[in-house]
This record gives structure tokens, C-alpha cells and sequence, in this order.
């Protein structure tokens, strides 16, 4: 028989398996949060021309070090035209960018798997390895299959073995094969590149209503995530409004009240989908606009109220000894062992966001020493195997 590792409660627990090694890699990385596409050189509609080496440069340091976003997508492939100047572009600015904001996760697109594109892409990689988080492979095995993330697996290995790759899957000849993408260890989340694969099923989907027009699609690329313990990342929106929401507001309230006062039909409607994929668990969103950084932030991590709610759940059912096993009332609600998961979870949802303070991610920790290593598992697929 096996105590709890702390030896607070008397009762034992038969046959039990508990981590005894356990340290913060149980939680994982951090999550590709919201995810902005940032254009290395951009196209000038006012001008009719694109920008030079330059004006790229002077917007980058104005615009992509200062980001909020969790993750800066460098696009190198649908939406760049000029690929060999932001590759050039990438070279001179991406070790500056590093070192500005330690914090930003930095992801490069590259084209399909072995076309020339793709090869140049590879040379900025092994050139820039110590400066890159994550290679988003487009396209991602509709020509060679799995065996593309392998042989980008084997590289990136050689170049710098901390770098991940995020496959997109755009179309249903990768739906169809998602568990041999997600098989590798460089492959924590994949992307729902949900305007190709729509294209590609000949779907015809709406700025507003995408969510249930992709939705059958959606649901099977989790299905196979969470039995692989991998995290899928959300569409992109193409709704652009006016104005943004001020990062002050975090709270839902706050945030609803400025969507009704000062918020756009754009805003409502991305906010919304946003809140649509954090309820099914979604790790990451993809965005166009800087605009859209906060208004999907607050949509995707727990807010601060939520937080302190959930720890007083736990606390409530470590009190009366019903963490493994019983029912306590909580606000007027009966609450059991998969709710105390869920409020788990919450917790390390917010700290996979980077939105857990030190004393919050202490009692977490405290909470998962008091956990089977199989129940641990259950509540949370995305740390180290235990």
C-alpha cells in the first residue's frame, strides 16, 4: 500500500502509482498561444510596390519586437511573394529579435515538403537554428506522407534538437493519416488550416460561421490529438475591424461590456470563435491582425476571478479529502473527482498561457504531488511521460 507522497492523510491508497521524480517538465512547454502571421516583407497598397530591405527592417523593429502575441509566424510560403527577400530579411533581423523579446516564440512557415522553396527554406533554418522555436510545415503530408515530418524531424535534430514542428493539416489526405503526423516527438501541436482544407473538400465556408461549417473536421483532429497527448491549433480569421480592445480589460465582464460599447461586428465574432475553440481545449490561435492579439488572449486564458475560483475548489476538495475519491457542495453545486480535474486543468491551461503566477503554479504542482501518475495523465496529456 501507497500513502499520498506527503504523508497528510492518514488513509492509504492501495496499488497506486505516484510520480516520485517530479519537477515542472509533468506540465510541458508552453503553449503556441495566439499566434500572429507576421509578413517579413510587406506588400504597400498606398505605393503599388513592395517594401525594400529597409522599410521591412524599420517595421520590424517598430512592430514584431514589441509584439504581445505568444508566437510570431514568419510566413514564407501562401502568403509571401517575395520569398527570397524575407529570407534575407529573416537573417539580418531574427538574432536582434531574439534577444529583444526572449519571451515570443519564434515560428517560420516553409513551403511544401521538398519542392525548391522548401529547400531554401531549410538553408534559412540551419543558418538561424538557434534563433527558431518551431518549423510550421505546410501542406504537411499530402505528397510524401508521414515520411515528411520524419525526414524534417532528422534535420531539425542535427540543427537544433529543442525546435518543434507544427504540421498543417490542409487537407483530408493529412486528416486521413493525422496519427502518423502526430507519432514524431518534434510534433507537440498541429494547425487546422481551415481555408485549404475547405477548398480542398470543396466546402464553402463563411467568415462567421466556420466553426460549425468545419466543426465534423475539427472534432476528428482532436479526437486523434488527445490519444496521441498532442495540441491542435485553431483557424485563422479573416474578419478585420477597426478598433481594438485595450489590454487592460481581462476580466469576461470587462471584456463583454467593451465588446457591446465599443466593439465592431468583426470583433464579436472573432471573440466569439475564440471562446468556442478554449472550450474544446483548444492550444493555440491563429491571427492576422494585431488587433486581434488581446481580444483572443483573454478568449483562451483563464481570467484572474476564474483562477482564484478553481484553487478554491482544489483547497475545498483536499480539505475534505476528495481529490482521489468523494463529492463535496461548492456554491451550491455538487462537485467530484472530474470536476476537481477540470478546475485542474484550468490552472495549467493558464500557466501553459504564461498567465500563472509563481504562488498559483507552487499550489498546481502541490495539487499534482497528490495525484496517481495515471491520473495525472487523464487530466493533463501535454507534459513529459511519466
Amino acid at each position: 500500500m501507497m500513502e499520498y507522497p506527503n504523508n497528510q492523510y492518514a488513509e492509504p491508497y492501495a496499488d497506486v502509482d505516484f510520480c516520485r521524480v517530479f519537477n515542472s517538465s509533468v506540465l510541458g512547454d508552453f503553449w503556441p498561444g495566439i499566434q500572429l502571421y507576421y509578413p517579413p516583407v510587406k506588400y504597400a497598397p498606398s505605393l503599388g510596390i513592395y517594401e525594400d530591405l529597409e522599410a521591412a527592417s524599420s517595421r520590424m523593429k517598430k512592430h514584431a519586437y514589441e509584439t504581445h502575441a505568444h508566437t510570431l509566424i514568419f510566413d514564407l510560403e501562401d502568403g509571401c511573394r517575395q520569398k527570397e527577400m524575407s529570407r534575407t530579411l529573416l537573417r539580418q533581423e531574427l538574432h536582434g529579435l531574439r534577444q529583444h523579446n526572449k519571451n515570443v516564440t519564434i515560428a517560420v512557415r516553409v513551403n511544401p515538403f521538398r519542392t525548391y522553396e522548401y529547400e531554401q527554406d531549410m538553408d534559412l533554418v540551419r543558418d538561424m537554428g538557434d534563433c527558431i522555436d518551431v518549423v510550421m510545415l505546410a501542406k504537411a503530408g499530402e505528397a510524401y506522407g508521414a515520411a515528411e515530418v520524419r525526414d524534417l524531424s532528422n534535420l531539425l535534430v542535427s540543427i537544433n534538437d529543442k525546435i518543434t514542428i507544427q504540421p498543417i493539416i490542409e487537407h483530408p489526405k493529412s486528416l486521413k493519416i493525422a496519427p502518423e503526423l502526430m507519432q514524431y516527438n518534434t510534433v507537440k501541436h498541429v494547425v487546422f488550416g481551415i481555408h485549404d482544407f475547405s477548398k480542398a473538400m470543396g466546402i464553402h465556408i463563411t467568415p462567421e460561421h466556420w466553426t460549425d461549417e468545419l466543426k465534423h473536421f475539427l472534432y476528428q483532429i482532436m479526437f486523434e490529438a488527445r490519444i496521441a497527448g498532442k495540441g491542435v491549433i485553431g483557424g485563422v480569421e479573416t474578419l478585420i475591424g477597426s478598433s481594438s480592445m485595450p489590454e487592460k480589460f481581462v476580466e469576461p465582464n470587462d471584456v463583454r461590456r467593451w465588446l457591446d460599447l465599443h466593439g465592431e461586428d468583426e470583433s464579436r465574432i472573432v471573440y466569439k470563435h475564440a471562446c468556442e475553440e478554449t472550450a474544446m481545449g483548444l492550444t493555440g490561435k491563429q491571427v492576422i491582425h494585431p488587433g486581434h492579439i488581446h481580444l483572443c488572449k483573454v478568449a483562451y486564458t483563464p481570467s484572474p476571478t476564474e483562477i482564484n475560483q478553481k484553487i478554491s475548489i482544489l483547497k475545498a476538495a483536499i480539505e475534505a479529502d476528495a481529490l482521489l475519491g468523494g463529492a463535496i457542495k461548492f456554491e451550491g453545486e455538487m462537485l467530484d473527482p472530474p470536476m476537481f480535474g477540470k478546475a485542474l486543468q484550468t490552472l495549467l491551461r493558464a500557466n501553459a498561457l504564461r498567465a500563472l503566477d509563481d504562488d498559483d503554479r507552487n499550489f498546481a504542482m502541490k495539487v499534482l504531488r497528490l495525484m496517481p501518475t495515471q491520473v495525472i495523465r487523464e487530466n493533463w496529456p501535454y507534459g513529459a511521460i511519466l
